[in-house]
């Protein structure tokens, strides 16, 4: 039970953590107020520079979450994130915002990385399948909850408002974790490589890389999929497009998804999920506009996608036994899965324009070949090395 509870606790710091970047997508207008003259492009880095900070030290945080040990890595990410959210409500210059935003790049990498590391762990075996999607599900379950929550917070507070109860939530997961979480290990001996040295093993490892290598696959399609689609659904089935994508991706990677991972290995599960998002993108292609059509190929793919999600994380402990080398594979998909979700919707939005949506078809269904192959070709390399 006391495992049960503490998974649920990790999980709903991952709420926070994915806020990180919600609070600022439900407050975008209001940062536009705020920052007069400011472009585009400068109001966009205020939301995408925390995944920048990921996509450059991914693997970093995942070496030095073995070396401090998680729980202080998580207990000190919820508290840093927690002050830059009460510094952010008190309306900072545009600079400072982006420093803070740089801190909180930090405290959410350190999140992401430390979550599944720690849920792997506490989870028994025959539940580990469930805990693990449960994880993955924690950015679509905070954009849910923030479509709801923050505007009537904006309402009554104003931008205020949204920042000081995300930094309230962060405190509280901090609070939290520091009382259920156990002690850490004793911090790894031995020689510590490069930087340069420690990335170069970590993508030649068939285990430490895998989980991230088809993860890049998924959030390349996925995030430009809810970026690109609903715009061009008609009018009338439009909210529900995009209101259904991101909730059935969830409900099916946490039902068939688990039930998929308890019957065959997480590996199997994502080249099946991937395998199973191609007719739903040639259903796009074939409806592109039309209605009734186009919003079933976009659910078809958010579903499909969604299996492919939830086992990516579980393919962490399955392919990697100690908890270092799980951090350390965590790393490498917060580093891929923020290249992937920058390079995505930039690429397909490009072909969308230029070559239709048979264009971001066939695209699509090579990177979803690609997340196959790659498994394929790290499944052969760890077989050879048995």
């Amino acid at each position: 039970m006391r495992a049960a509870v503490t998974v649920l606790a990790i999980w709903a710091a991952g709420l926070g953590a994915a806020a990180q970047f919600g609070k600022i997508s439900v407050l975008f207008e209001a940062l536009a107020e705020q920052y007069v003259g400011a472009s585009p492009v400068a109001l966009g880095l205020i939301v995408s520079i925390v995944g920048i900070v990921g996509l450059v030290f991914g693997t970093t945080a995942g070496m030095f979450v073995a070396r401090i040990g998680p729980r202080r890595a998580i207990v000190a990410a919820l508290a840093m994130g927690a002050a830059m959210s009460a510094l952010q409500s008190l309306g900072l210059s545009y600079p400072v915002m982006i420093a803070s935003r740089v801190i909180e790049g930090v405290s959410h990498l350190a999140i992401v990385v430390v979550g599944p590391t720690l849920i792997a762990g506490l989870a028994a075996e025959r539940y580990r399948g469930l805990a693990m999607t449960l994880w993955s599900s924690f950015f679509g379950v905070t954009y849910a909850v923030l479509a709801l929550a923050a505007p009537p917070l904006l309402v009554a507070y104003g931008a205020a408002g949204v920042y000081v109860a995300h930094a309230l939530w962060m405190a509280g997961m901090a609070l939290c974790l520091a009382l259920v979480l156990p002690g850490d290990p004793a911090a790894p001996q031995g020689a510590q490589r490069g930087v340069l040295a420690q990335h170069v093993a970590i993508y030649a490892s068939p285990r430490l890389s895998a989980p991230a290598m088809g993860f890049f696959c998924y959030t390349f399609l996925y995030v430009a999929v809810l970026t690109l689609v609903p715009p061009d659904v008609p009018l009338a089935q439009r909210a529900f497009a995009a209101a259904g994508m991101p909730l059935i991706s969830i409900a099916l990677s946490l039902t068939l998804g688990v039930w998929l991972l308890g019957r065959m290995s997480a590996v199997r599960v994502v080249q099946g999920g991937y395998l199973a998002a191609v007719p739903g993108f040639v259903l796009l292609a074939l409806f592109w506009g039309q209605g009734a059509g186009m919003v079933a190929g976009a659910l078809w793919v958010a579903a499909a996608l969604g299996i492919v999600q939830g086992a990516s994380f579980a393919a962490i402990p399955e392919l990697n036994a100690t908890p270092e080398d799980r951090a350390q594979a965590a790393g490498a998909i917060a580093q891929l899965g923020n290249l992937g979700t920058t390079t995505g919707t930039p690429v397909l939005a490009a072909l969308l324009i230029g070559a239709g949506p048979w264009g971001l078809a066939l695209v699509a269904g090579f990177a979803c070949a690609m997340g196959i192959g790659l498994h394929a070709v790290q499944a052969r390399r760890r077989a050879r090395a048995i």
